[in-house]
């Protein structure tokens, strides 16, 4: 069976960093889309932005999905794209923000065929100011 292309959009957002925040996930393949959102009392934006891309992939119910991730954050965009997080595990996350997530991702990451989009955030990407709502929303609902 050939299965669609999965295009995921993420945004996290937090108010204060730390402080309360959430992540916003579009997941979408074909005419099929789901909204993702959680809210959390005590986060950090680097951490939102990267739980969102997590929950998004761990929604995915099949393996070797081919994804496209849309993601405003030059954190978990770099990361990936640059090679960063090839060295941080190298260095077993020494000195590293977030080794809990990110060792998360990579066990989720790996099942997948995924490829990393940046998008400039709150310049009018429909879904990015989507997810951000979303994201907004979901920690709002704490405070």
């Amino acid at each position: 069976m050939i299965r669609q292309p999965i295009q995921l959009f993420t945004d996290g957002a937090c108010s204060g960093n730390p402080g309360p925040g959430g992540y916003g996930v579009i997941l979408r393949c074909g005419d099929y889309e789901k909204e993702i959102s959680e809210g959390f009392e005590d986060t950090t934006n680097n951490r939102m932005e990267l739980m969102a891309v997590i929950v998004g992939l761990e929604s995915i119910k099949w393996e070797n999905a081919v994804v496209t991730v849309y993601s405003d954050s030059s954190y978990v965009v770099n990361a990936v794209t640059k090679g960063w997080l090839d060295n941080w595990v190298l260095k077993d996350f020494k000195g590293k923000a977030n080794p809990d997530l990110w060792i998360r991702f990579l066990e989720v990451y790996k099942k997948h065929r995924v490829n990393f989009v940046w998008v400039r955030g709150h310049n009018g990407h429909p879904e990015n100011e989507r997810c951000d709502r979303l994201a907004v929303d979901a920690y709002k609902k704490l405070i």
